[in-house]
């Protein structure tokens, strides 16, 4: 009775849309006028009418799984659409629509949305004003796309329901949803029997994959893509622990697997997973809040649908944890619709960061959001339009463009009728028909790419690809933008006109300013101290110089008194970081409770988590790392030895030559030769073949020999000073400076009990019976005093610091010899990725390279003057190097006169070689003029009286002038006189 009711009211539904009565509340749509009526379109829309009802009638009496009202209300409505599509696709009555009437053949699609969700509302808006804008500019297409609606009530088994529906009844060749992921697994299946493509936008679960369903096709992002961008930003901020908040589907669950990969790869943990059932109740969520406000991780990343998170955020500012100290990033399923939550949750939300799609403004998507709020409008008059449309919208826009495309360019599918197999027990499914055309429209639609409004459309591999993010901030009742990132360049400010990314300002983080839950603009550090009131726990180690480390039980309180250089400068770290942090002291053992537990049983204990942080006199060993992680080490640190020293007694005859080394002697020898030889040859040249003690005529002489005396002189002091010393001085040296040579000795050595030292000796290749353990420093004195072979020890190999205490109490006989061995230093061991590493390591440094380190050093180590820091006694040889400057001059000024000497003989050999020339000149002229005088006055000549040649003429031969103070000596006496 119920079914001829509802076939009445199509028929009249029907009837009225071709008569003219168009929906009042539909104003852009054209009054058709009612004297025109085509009988032959009233007949098969009735009969379609008919027909519909019938088979919805029959599918609903095999299926049974809707409920009985809103199943009357599909079966009302869906006449209605099929003859609303029908007139949309040429039957119509007006003159511009008959010359297309006939010729488009109805392409059948199925559409699966939650209609009651917002996202529901949204896509069936989008993908019903993308078909009129897809055929209004495809107007000479041979093929029309019909859509039939399902509503799947956010059901898996409705949403299964309804494939099989539009399938049998409707023979869709194509099916668009289902919205959610755990009904898109179901749908798959159905559409791989019946090789029909899936095509869903708003599915992003990674365990869709294409493998498994090879007929489902993702026009959206895989939710796995956006795991780097939220790994990006909890690097850049520099959080260390992560809490995943997600919901209990498969959409919530999809996602953890290559979220926790992303965050292992940046080295961030995950410590607590916080599951929030699909449908939890405010006081489930609330008590989840509680939960995680007990603990000290401040980091949530949230994966939920649209519903869920807003009861989330709702409940999470009522607790409390909406304040300053939090941080919230929220993905892309609720980052994309955003604007679409009520403004009471987006306030809620305020301080939130998020990950969205990013899809570029165009004024093809500004005129398309004014018809798009139109229509939105219409089809939901009791809500506002405006900020609903999102990105999904766009994808749903873009997949009806994409599928009309390929069903134009692939045709009407001839489908064909699975063959039936008797049962008894038969079931719709196996009346199924197998579409014919589904692997080429499946091709088809993979293979298309085009810029759409949602931006570049590929579905490559089966889903859009997508690699860029869009980072934003929850601010007021709306988000502002922050930055952006690529798979290629990570962060980033902003974007370039191309797309593509563009460096930002000098900022640490490259992001812009963000604005955190309680208004703070300061970045949350992103862990507290638990509210539940739980102090941290300090594990100590008595240490066997109570200097660093002393632990007293009281024995009326119990309480633990604790002193030492380690606990000063842990309490001083304390005070220095930027935080409150409460603690108690927790004894591994005290000074009256001898232990043997070893320092590395110790450390372990942070493992355990007995303790959340070790002081104490504790080395950074590498074997410790693999399950503590230590602060900067706040003392210098190494291993070393502690020997005895020995007096060297100098009874060698040759002990005169010690005071200079072999490489002096030989250098000193060479000098005092080239200097000898140089003064003899200046001399020489000067004329000077007999050198005279007392007397150098040379000035380049005297000064060779000044600047050699000089050098001697020096020379002769310091060799004087240090042979007294080697005669007088008492001489002290180690008595042994290689561990090797204990090792190939057979000596016995000891360590400081419950150090490391004693695995380092079994490295080296002491045997474990030539070890052995002492306690305190006296221990030390006594085993060092005996000596080896009186059950002492020969050496004692001990971590630096110690050596300095034990030598600033026992100075005389002992000697630091090393380090042999580098180590890292003390420090303070913490839990693996424990939040306060950072905080304590900074106040260490603070620490250390300021005045607080040297005053703590002085309370507890002092200045004690009588530290023995000697290693050696004695002086060494004079080296040649020692005395380079000396000769480098004495030899420097040698050679220099050497050379002024030659050059000067060189050029007044030269200027008397040319005086001389020139006297023979004159000589011979003067002798021709004479003979011919003579020749005249032969005969007076003769004459002349012979007392007359007693008057002898006198020639004068003038000297050769030297103005370089050395002269040039003739063989002929000075001023000597010719005599003609």
């Amino acid at each position: 009775m119920d079914e001829l009711v509802q076939l009445a009211e199509s028929m009249c539904q029907a009837a009225s849309l071709l008569l003219g009565d168009d929906d009042p509340s539909d104003e852009s749509s054209p009054r058709r006028p009612s004297t025109f009526l085509n009988a032959v379109d009233v007949v098969f829309l009735l009969t379609a009418a008919v027909a519909s009802a019938v088979r919805v009638a029959s599918c609903s009496h095999r299926v049974g799984r809707h409920r009985r009202g809103r199943r009357q209300a599909q079966i009302r409505g869906e006449p209605l659409q099929w003859a609303a599509a029908a007139a949309s696709v040429g039957f119509r009555p007006g003159a511009d629509q008959d010359t297309t009437r006939g010729r488009a053949e109805e392409f059948h699609v199925g559409v699966i949305l939650d209609l009651g969700s917002l996202v529901g509302k949204v896509a069936r808006t989008s993908i019903s004003l993308a078909v009129e804008d897809f055929y209004m500019v495809h107007r000479n297409y041979s093929t029309r796309l019909v859509l039939h609606f399902r509503d799947s009530m956010a059901s898996d088994v409705r949403a299964a329901s309804a494939a099989v529906d539009l399938l049998e009844n409707y023979k869709v060749q194509a099916i668009i949803g289902p919205q959610k992921s755990s009904e898109a697994v179901f749908v798959s299946n159905i559409g791989n029997e019946a090789q029909v493509p899936i095509v869903s936008f708003t599915a992003t679960s990674p365990s869709l994959t294409s493998n498994s369903m090879p007929y489902f096709v993702r026009a959206t992002s895989n939710d796995s893509v956006q795991v780097n961008s939220i790994a990006s930003l909890i690097k850049a901020y520099g959080w260390r622990e992560v809490v995943l908040v997600y919901e209990d589907t498969d959409y919530g669950r999809g996602i953890l697997p290559y979220l926790i990969d992303a965050l292992q790869e940046i080295d961030a943990r995950v410590p607590y997973r916080s599951v929030i059932p699909f449908s939890a109740t405010s006081e489930n969520i609330q008590e989840e809040l509680y939960k995680l406000m007990t603990m000290q991780t401040r980091v949530f990343v949230v994966h939920m649908s649209s519903t869920t998170t807003s009861h989330l955020f709702t409940k999470a500012k009522e607790v409390g944890m909406m304040n300053k100290g939090f941080v919230w990033i929220i993905t892309n399923g609720v980052a994309n619709i955003i604007d679409s939550l009520s403004p009471p949750v987006i306030e809620a939300m305020n301080g939130v960061i998020g990950v969205r799609f990013h899809a570029p403004k165009t004024k093809n998507l500004d005129r398309f959001s004014i018809r798009w709020n139109r229509m939105y409008q219409r089809d939901n008059p009791d809500e506002s339009p405006f900020d609903k449309l999102s990105i999904v919208g766009l994808w749903g826009y873009d997949t009806i463009w994409a599928l009309a495309q390929a069903a134009e360019k692939v045709g009407i599918s001839t489908a064909k009728k699975r063959k039936q197999i008797p049962s008894k027990n038969s079931t719709c499914l196996e009346s199924m028909v197998i579409s014919t055309n589904g692997p080429d429209l499946l091709t088809t639609i993979v293979q298309n790419k085009f810029r759409g409004l949602s931006g570049d459309f590929d579905l490559t591999d089966r889903q859009l690809q997508v690699s860029m993010f869009q980072i934003i901030n929850v601010v007021g009742r709306g988000w502002r933008e922050i930055g952006f990132w690529t798979a290629k360049s990570g962060l980033s400010q902003q974007l370039n006109q191309t797309g593509l990314q563009i460096t930002g300002t000098a900022s640490k983080l490259n992001l812009n300013p963000v604005i955190w839950p309680g208004e703070s603009t300061e970045i949350p550090r992103g862990w507290e101290f638990p509210t539940n009131g739980k102090k941290l726990r300090v594990g100590l180690h008595t240490s066997g110089y109570p200097e660093f480390m002393k632990t007293i039980k009281d024995p009326v309180t119990n309480a633990t008194r604790v002193s030492g250089l380690s606990i000063d400068i842990f309490e001083e770290v304390v005070k220095r970081l930027p935080f409150a942090l409460t603690y108690d002291y927790l004894a591994f053992d005290t000074e009256d409770t001898a232990s043997t537990w070893s320092y590395n049983d110790f450390v372990y204990q942070v493992y355990l988590q007995n303790y959340d942080i070790a002081v104490g006199d504790i080395t950074v060993r590498y074997n410790r790392t693999s399950y503590v992680d230590f602060t900067m080490p706040y003392t210098e640190s190494g291993v070393a030895m502690i020997v005895p020293v020995k007096e060297n007694k100098n009874n060698d005859m040759w002990i005169f030559l010690k005071p200079l080394s072999r490489g002096m002697w030989c250098g000193s020898t060479i000098f005092f030769i080239y200097t000898g030889f140089v003064v003899w040859l200046l001399e020489r040249l000067n004329g000077n073949g007999h050198l005279h003690e007392d007397k150098l005529e040379r000035f380049l002489s005297r000064l060779v020999l000044l600047v050699w005396m000089f050098v001697l002189l020096v020379l002769t002091s310091s060799y004087t000073a240090s042979f007294a010393s080697m005669l007088t001085v008492q001489q002290l040296s180690p008595a042994v400076n290689d561990v090797h040579d204990l090792q190939k000795q057979g000596e016995y050595v000891g360590f400081h009990r419950g150090s490391y030292i004693e695995g380092l000796l079994e490295d080296i290749g002491f045997d474990r019976s030539k070890i052995r353990p002492l306690d305190t420093p006296d221990d030390f004195h006594s085993a060092l005093s005996n000596g080896s072979k009186n059950g002492g020890v020969a050496a004692l190999v001990l971590e630096v610091p110690y050596i300095k205490l034990f030598l600033a109490k026992y100075c005389q006989g002992y000697t630091m010899v090393g380090p042999i061995y580098k180590t890292a230093g003390f420090a303070f061991a913490l839990p693996k990725r424990s939040p306060l590493l950072t905080d304590i390591s900074r106040a260490i440094l603070n620490i250390t390279e300021g005045d607080a380190i040297i005053q703590i050093e002085k309370k507890w180590i002092g200045q004690n003057s009588c530290q023995n820091d000697d290693k050696v006694g004695g002086s060494g040889s004079i080296t040649l190097g020692s005395f380079g400057g000396l000769f480098l001059l004495t030899g420097v000024v040698t050679t220099c006169s050497l050379i002024i000497a030659l050059l000067t003989n060189w050029h007044n050999t030269n200027q008397k070689s040319g005086t001389e020339g020139d006297d023979q000149n004159q000589h011979r002229h003067g002798e021709k003029r004479e003979n011919g005088h003579a020749q005249g006055d032969q005969k007076n000549e003769d004459n002349r009286d012979y007392s007359d040649t007693e008057n002898q003429t006198k020639l004068s031969v003038p000297q050769s002038l030297n103005t370089n103070d050395d002269e040039m000596r003739d063989d002929r006496p000075k001023n000597s006189n010719l005599t003609f």
